[in-house]
């Protein structure tokens, strides 16, 4: 999907994960801006704490804007989520949350 489809899923449904976790994703992936990205996956993981990618996604988009501090919860929370089998899959994602994790 492109930007503008998850755009408008978070316009028609500003409750729903799977848009707000896409629309942050696709911001990442295109370079966009990357407080819209944090915004938009913070809600993603508020709305499934379980969701290891939302995670990923918005310890990247934090470090990334220099808010290190603020990853490392997020990072931490993620490798919980994989780790404590509440999450469905994930556990791939815990080598480079870990690592993430170590250069802060």
């Amino acid at each position: 999907m492109d930007l503008d489809s998850f755009k408008q899923m978070v316009a028609k449904n500003p409750k729903g994960f799977l848009g707000r976790y896409g629309l942050g994703n696709k911001l990442i992936q295109e370079g966009g801006n990357l407080d819209e990205a944090v915004e938009h996956l913070t809600v993603a993981t508020q709305l499934d704490p379980t969701h290891v990618a939302s995670h990923l996604g918005l310890g990247r988009a934090l470090v990334a804007l220099g808010r290190k501090d603020e990853a490392k919860p997020v990072l931490q929370a993620g490798i919980d989520a994989a780790r404590s089998g509440r999450s469905n899959g994930g556990v791939d994602l815990v080598p480079e949350m870990q690592s993430l994790l170590r250069t802060l």
